[in-house]
């Protein structure tokens, strides 16, 4: 299949095996422009090499990923089209975060000046001249990023960016995806903080054992099997019309009925043909945690993702 041009990233039946293990199997899946993209999975699901794999640093089994309709060792200027961060660290512990950019701004063909702003893009200017190797984890990311921002790419990558922040970092990092976002890039994001995760992303790719489980916007997600919640004065008449209208409800402790599989308007034509008062009709969203553990739970258990 030939990459949709509208598509920043595509994946088109991806697939890597190791052995007798197959940490990636038949995975297709889109990132649009200006959207900030969740990827999610268990731990072992193959986020981590199927992102190896759009970035060429893995060779897929089968299958193929494009970045802006090429292939990554096909583009022409990669540092200024895509930057991506996989890993933590990897800068030199003896080596100031500012010369350690540099090093990588130098290796791009890039302009020193880009080194600086970077450093306040991240808010790092403060420690720029400390040594890496006494930064904390939260410190390594921000210069991690860093290092992805250097080329000012119009492509994100970033294999769980949050881990090590603390909850202001979380929160600066979220505003700043965003934001980034609100430009027009485009941001693929891998992360387990499924809270945090709700509040960032635009659209969701969830993958289990390397499959494709879903692919939507968050919206989507949350939206779909929420069910009605309806609240009456007369529960056990609408408990009954409910269940000659095939419709399955259950009674919440405060009161309320949950309506499984329905929507509100249809909830609401059997409260009337009834005669059955009503005080409260709405739909309930499920949080993406639980629409998760919806999509992941009944699968087997995921296998080891094998190193790349």
């Amino acid at each position: 299949m030939e990459p949709m041009a509208d598509a920043a990233i595509e994946a088109t039946g991806l697939t890597k095996r190791y052995a007798s293990v197959t940490a990636v199997d038949d995975l297709s899946f889109r990132v649009r422009e200006g959207a900030v993209t969740g990827f999610l999975g268990p731990n072992g699901a193959g986020k981590t090499t199927t992102l190896r794999m759009v970035l060429g640093l893995a060779r897929p089994t089968a299958g193929s990923a494009a970045i802006e309709g090429r292939r990554y060792v096909d583009l022409d200027d990669p540092a200024r089209t895509v930057g991506a961060n996989l890993e933590v660290a990897g800068a030199h512990p003896g080596r100031s975060g500012r010369n350690h950019l540099r090093a990588l701004a130098a290796m791009a063909g890039l302009p020193r000046s880009r080194v600086d702003e970077v450093l306040r893009l991240v808010e790092l200017e403060d420690a720029a001249d400390r040594r890496a190797g006494k930064y904390s984890l939260g410190m390594r990311q921000r210069l991690g990023l860093a290092a992805t921002l250097l080329g000012d790419p119009r492509v994100l990558v970033l294999d769980e960016p949050a881990n090590g922040l603390d909850p202001q970092g979380i929160r600066w990092l979220r505003d700043f995806l965003r934001g980034m976002a609100a430009e027009g890039r485009t941001v693929l994001v891998s992360s387990h903080v499924l809270a945090e995760v709700a509040q960032t992303v635009d659209d969701v790719v969830v993958i289990h054992r390397g499959r494709m489980v879903q692919q939507g916007t968050v919206h989507s997600l949350t939206a779909a099997g929420g069910g009605v919640v309806v609240r009456t004065p007369r529960t056990a008449a609408l408990l009954a019309a409910l269940e000659r209208a095939g419709l399955r409800a259950t009674e919440t402790p405060d009161g309320a009925l949950v309506v499984e599989g329905a929507e509100a308007a249809k909830v609401g034509d059997v409260a009337f043909a009834a005669g059955v008062p009503v005080h409260e009709l709405s739909a309930r969203s499920t949080t993406l945690e639980e629409a998760f553990l919806a999509l992941t739970s009944d699968a087997p258990p995921p296998l080891p993702e094998a190193p790349a």
